[in-house]
């Protein structure tokens, strides 16, 4: 295994990990616009896939001779992607390198069928350690920081071992317990090493303060954690759970995006918090287009929309336009920590937005809204119990009232979460408060704030 050398101290307390995140905007245009006109050069010679999506497009690749030209490109889509790997096993139509340099095998988290299997070749490898430890710096992790490893490092998913790579080749220690080792086993590790760094899901490193009491006889606060770097679900963007996160571990939290077919993670926030920056430009060009019509939007403040990715530089599963899924709203346009480019937060995924009564609005924004509820315990569910996205029924949402608080006095609960997605979503929402711990705690699997059926109530 390659290791980055530690950087010397003149670099580790500088605000990046590499010039790129603080590079003027037209430079890094001018850096992607080469970028860009190499990698369809790879795809002409290399791939398949693209050249018989260009086919099928009436497009040549010499038509495409600016990012502005991309709009003529179709988009790739994760069922593009599960049907070219069902053509040619085992990696697809679109691996656009010999199979024999493919030296590692990444998959997703396949909640819709088999996952997604991604080959990459060492250079891949080495763009996706130095794209993820950008990614960490700018969350404040540092050469020497001891990590404990909260995402689940079992079943192939970016948070496992390439995180693990990440988090050397910054030259920091990680503790590969993982989500998967189990909550008494990383708490132990928490109490023994006493980690500056914990990385994980939301929610799972909000459960584990919740019990870490009972397992080691600590409070998380106690711990010396100084930094929580979340990503891989909703949370991490939401100010209810960040302020719960940072109050049970008295540390700071910032949040990290990614996805597997682009590479572990490129988005991420540093200490303004303001947002999540592109580290990776370089490596991955970033667009944002309007969901519903495809039309490409200008980053801008305040604006929203779907993330659209193109590789640049990949060699053994390169994808161009690739629809992610993630929506977004930009709330910056440059940071205080000299970051340039959107700084960005993700409100959901593009196909979890419903539509009730006419309103848009993301599971995400309910949670948000009804978190801080005293009475009940931030455990929050939307019941999506019809068919497709829409519906004309008032929204029906699902609360765990707070431990210890009697049944009784549930429409004391049920009153504030109605008045609150009321004014603020301006749609009539249906509440039903449930026992504390009717969920299953979060663990290995991602948390989904929406179930396609409503649960069983009288379980007890």
């Amino acid at each position: 295994m390659r290791f980055r050398k530690p950087m010397a101290f003149a670099s580790i307390v500088s605000a990046t990990f590499s010039g790129i995140e603080t590079a003027p905007e037209v430079a890094v245009r001018a850096l992607q616009e080469s970028r860009l006109q190499s990698q369809l050069a790879y795809l002409e010679a290399r791939s398949d896939f693209y050249r018989r999506r260009f086919r099928e497009a009436g497009i040549a690749f010499s038509d495409i001779g600016s990012i502005a030209d991309l709009e003529r490109v179709p988009f790739t889509t994760k069922q593009d992607l599960r049907d070219s790997l069902a053509r040619v096993l085992p990696f697809g139509e679109h691996l656009a390198a010999p199979i024999e340099e493919v030296v590692q095998v990444q998959a997703s988290s396949g909640t819709t069928g088999s996952p997604s299997y991604v080959g990459l070749t060492e250079n891949d490898v080495l763009a996706w350690q130095e794209v993820t430890a950008r990614a960490l710096f700018a969350c404040g992790m540092r050469p020497g920081d001891l990590v404990l490893h909260g995402f689940s490092i079992s079943k192939g998913f970016v948070g496992g071992i390439p995180m693990f790579q990440a988090v050397q080749y910054l030259g920091a220690k990680d503790i590969p317990v993982g989500a998967d080792g189990g909550v008494d086993r990383l708490l132990i590790a928490a109490r023994d090493l006493r980690p500056r760094c914990i990385i994980g899901t939301p929610n799972f490193l909000l459960f584990l303060a919740d019990v870490a009491k009972d397992i080691i006889g600590m409070e998380a606060a106690d711990l010396g954690v100084e930094r929580l770097i979340v990503g891989g679900e909703p949370g991490g963007g939401i100010a209810a759970v960040r302020e719960a996160l940072e109050a049970r571990w008295n540390a700071t939290c910032c949040e990290l995006l990614g996805g597997t077919d682009l590479g572990c993670t490129y988005w991420a926030e540093g200490d303004t918090q303001q947002g999540m920056h592109m580290v990776g430009p370089d490596h991955i060009l970033a667009e944002l287009i309007d969901p519903a019509t495809g039309k490409t939007i200008p980053f801008e403040e305040g604006g929203e929309g779907e993330l659209v990715y193109t590789a640049l530089g990949r060699e053994a599963s390169p994808v161009l336009r690739f629809r992610s899924g993630d929506h977004v709203v930009v709330k910056a346009m440059a940071t205080a920590d000299g970051r340039t480019g959107p700084a960005i937060r993700c409100v959901g995924r593009t196909d979890d937005m419903l539509i009730v009564r006419g309103v848009n609005l993301f599971p995400s924004s309910v949670q948000d809204l009804l978190a801080g509820i005293p009475e009940s315990n931030g455990v929050v569910r939307i019941v999506a119990d019809f068919e497709g996205h829409s519906t004309q029924s008032n929204l029906k949402v699902l609360v765990e009232r707070a431990e210890g608080r009697p049944g009784t006095l549930d429409h004391e609960i049920k009153a504030i979460a109605e008045e609150r997605i009321r004014n603020a979503l301006s749609v009539k929402a249906d509440v039903r408060v449930v026992p504390a711990n009717f969920f299953e705690k979060p663990g290995v699997a991602k948390v989904s704030l929406t179930l396609r059926e409503m649960p069983d109530l009288t379980t007890p």
